[in-house]
C-alpha cells in the first residue's frame, strides 16, 4: 500500500520509539504521537486530517511491558509496583493499593480482575498496609497467593494474576479510553472503513 498513511498513536514512550526504529523506511508515511488512544481526534486533526479509512486498537499490556523487569508489570520478578503504560503519568499501582479504600480496591478486583475473593484479598492488602506501604510486586503476589484458599490456588495459573490485571486497568483507565475512544473512531471513519479492536 504505497499511498497509505499511519498515524501511530501509544501511550508508551518506549513503544513508539521501537515502533519507529522498526518502520524507518516508511518515514515520510508514518505519523506517531504519544498520547492516549482517547486523545484520536485531536491526534488525527493535528497531523491535517479529518477522518481517517482505518483504526486498529490492540488494547491491553504487551510482551515488551511484561519483559522490562522495572515496569512493574509482572508477578514473576520483584519490580516496584508501578504499571503505569505512560510513565509521565503520576498514579501508579503503589499508590492505588496503598491509598484507595477497601471498597473501592474490592470493586477494582471484582470488576477488572473477576476476582472471587476480592473481599479476602483486600483485607490482607488493608492489614498489611497499616504495618508498611506495600511497594513491590512480589510482595503483592505472596500477599494475594496467602489470601486465596488454597484448593483454588491449585488450579488456573498464578493466583495473583486477577489482581495485577485488575490494578493494570485501574492505574491505566483502560476502559475509560475505549470508552471514550471507540465512539471517536467511529466519527472519524470513511464510509467503508473499517474498525478493528485486538484484545
Amino acid at each position: 500500500f504505497p499511498t497509505l498513511k499511519v498515524i501511530g498513536i501509544d501511550r508508551d514512550a518506549d513503544a513508539l520509539t521501537r515502533a519507529t526504529a522498526r518502520l524507518a523506511p516508511f518515514a515520510d508515511r508514518l505519523f506517531t504521537k504519544h498520547a492516549s488512544f482517547d486523545s484520536i481526534v485531536d491526534v488525527v486533526a493535528s497531523f491535517g486530517y479529518s477522518e481517517i479509512t482505518g483504526a486498529l486498537f490492540d488494547l491491553g499490556v504487551s510482551s515488551m511491558q511484561l519483559d522490562e523487569r522495572n515496569r512493574g508489570f509482572s508477578y514473576s520478578h520483584d519490580a516496584p509496583l508501578d504499571m503505569r503504560m505512560d510513565r509521565t503519568q503520576s498514579l501508579t499501582a503503589a499508590e492505588i493499593i496503598n491509598t484507595y479504600e477497601p471498597g473501592r480496591l474490592v470493586r477494582i478486583l471484582r470488576s477488572y480482575g473477576e476476582e472471587k475473593f476480592a473481599v479476602r484479598v483486600v483485607e490482607s492488602i488493608v492489614k498489611a498496609r497499616a504495618v508498611a506501604p506495600l511497594n513491590s510486586t512480589i510482595e503483592l503476589a505472596a500477599l494475594v497467593k496467602n489470601a486465596i484458599p488454597a484448593a483454588t490456588r491449585r488450579t488456573g495459573g498464578n493466583p495473583a494474576k486477577r489482581t495485577f490485571q485488575a490494578l493494570r486497568i485501574e492505574t491505566n483507565d483502560e476502559l475509560g479510553a475505549v470508552n471514550r475512544a471507540i465512539p471517536q473512531a467511529l466519527e472519524l471513519l470513511k464510509v467503508g472503513g473499517r474498525l478493528v479492536v485486538m484484545s
